[in-house]
């Protein structure tokens, strides 16, 4: 069962952080791997509340006293804003471009998410 690193650039292509996942199966999809780590992000936020995570779904939120992040919500969130084109994942140097494609995890896997900033007043 390989594990999968998921690394968080800028667009200018700064680290921006990491997450293992580990004992995966060999075959899941893109959607697959973005909902867990969606999940995986907010469960670690719900058990260390000084935890911020920042992932493609921006599992963020204010007031840390309040009710805990609802995972599916942030991963529906996060399915539309690869669609449309809000971040980009990377398997070596191609890009990953439909939720549904399989990514080779057989031989442990680095996959780089890079967030799109919107330009300034657009």
């Amino acid at each position: 069962m390989p594990d999968v690193v998921l690394r968080d650039e800028t667009a200018a292509g700064r680290p921006a952080g990491a997450l293992r996942l580990s004992d995966l199966p060999e075959r899941m999809t893109l959607r697959e791997l973005i909902r867990l780590r969606v999940r995986e992000e907010v469960a670690r936020c719900d058990a260390d509340p000084s935890r911020d995570p920042a992932g493609p779904a921006g599992a963020r939120r204010t007031g840390r006293a309040g009710p805990a992040v609802d995972w599916v919500e942030r991963a529906d969130r996060a399915e539309r804003a690869f669609a449309a084109n809000g971040f980009f994942v990377f398997s070596a140097d191609r890009r990953l471009e439909d939720l549904d494609e399989e990514p080779d995890l057989t031989a442990g896997l680095e996959l780089t998410f890079v967030k799109v900033v919107p330009p300034a007043g657009g």
